[in-house]
């Protein structure tokens, strides 16, 4: 019983202690995820009621700078095909969204230096003129203040930035010395304070985590406050330093999902890709979790195998229009509905 008093503690508070939030992880059952599942859907569908967001994934570019040890588009893996997308390209992409009823945009890569300020400056401006009623996300690293400031100021409306772990050691020991979890933080209250719609995450299950560096993950959260957060079980990829670690669970991760519904009522949280990549019905036990956001694909078919940062990514094969027709049908089958949408953010 004392476990479930942790739950409804949570649910009136929103707040736990570290020691609270490690003994409800570390602590879980089937029966006190199920309890917990319960009251995060009625938290979520308070505010959201049954509406699904979507949001129209571009993959922008597949070269990084960076050489995180997770990552299949890695710097070091030289076995990548890499590409970039033109202007032109991502304007198609837009095209083909808005027609097909998206009304967000997520621009997202690997922190690539040729889609440098004025550049990206220009690409959204021009998205932005010519879709005026979408928000534009942009997800595409660590930037400078004035960078960001730059972004915003051109439309985007929304930055993701997952945390990935916010334990300084343990960051330090999924990422090579030229990253750093401090820095990573700095540009997340950088991107608030300019007026971004913020979302943070972590990955669940990844290499030497533990119950403790959740709990400081959920933390940090609650001192950023963000508008939406990302988290998916890790999932390796045979061509990192982490090739033959274990990947992270389905379990864990609707587990610590809820969690996060009843924290933060109002959150946008995106059922993953990665959750349907490790479990065919993920996706929408990440609905039945709290989750209220799903992001199909709408990058250019011939790309989408090379955006692999971790092993047997889904769906990157299907046209947008299939993607989207599949995924509605799945929301339906379990009681939700897609629907066309800026999917703002909405305060309690």
């Amino acid at each position: 019983m004392y476990m479930r008093d942790l739950v409804d503690k949570l649910l009136k508070n929103r707040i736990l202690t570290k020691e609270e939030f490690i003994q409800l992880i570390s602590g879980r059952t089937p029966e006190l995820s199920q309890y917990l599942f319960e009251n995060a859907r009625r938290v979520r569908e308070k505010i959201y009621g049954k509406d699904i967001y979507i949001r129209g994934l571009i993959e922008l570019t597949n070269y990084c700078k960076n050489d995180c040890y997770y990552c299949g588009i890695r710097k070091s893996n030289s076995n990548v095909s890499r590409y970039r997308l033109s202007k032109e390209q991502v304007l198609a992409c837009c095209r083909q969204g808005y027609d097909l009823g998206f009304r967000t945009f997520v621009l997202q890569g690997g922190e690539d230096p040729y889609y440098h300020e004025k550049r990206m400056v220009d690409i959204l401006r021009t998205i932005k003129q010519s879709y005026p009623d979408c928000a534009i996300t942009l997800s595409l690293g660590e930037n400078s203040y004035q960078t960001y400031a730059a972004y915003r100021e051109a439309g985007a409306d929304r930055y993701l930035l997952r945390h990935e772990t916010a334990n300084p050691m343990h960051y330090a020991q999924l990422h090579p010395d030229s990253l750093t979890a401090e820095n990573r933080k700095r540009c997340l209250f950088d991107l608030k304070r300019l007026g971004f719609q913020v979302g943070s995450g972590f990955m669940v299950g990844s290499p030497y985590q533990r119950a403790e560096h959740l709990a400081e993950d959920l933390l940090f959260l609650a001192e950023l406050n963000p508008h939406m957060v990302g988290i998916g079980p890790f999932i390796s990829h045979h061509e990192t330093p982490f090739a033959k670690e274990k990947n992270g669970t389905l379990e864990l991760t609707l587990f610590m999902l809820a969690i996060l519904r009843l924290m933060f009522p109002s959150l946008l949280i995106p059922s993953t890709t990665a959750l349907g990549t490790i479990d065919p019905f993920g996706r929408e036990q990440g609905i039945l979790s709290g989750a209220n956001v799903v992001m199909p694909n709408l990058s250019p078919l011939d790309v989408r195998e090379k955006y692999m940062i971790y092993d047997n990514k889904i769906a990157t094969g299907l046209e947008a229009s299939e993607y989207l027709d599949m995924l509605k049908e799945q929301m339906r089958k379990i009681g939700y509905e897609v629907v066309v949408a800026r999917g703002d953010y909405k305060q309690e």
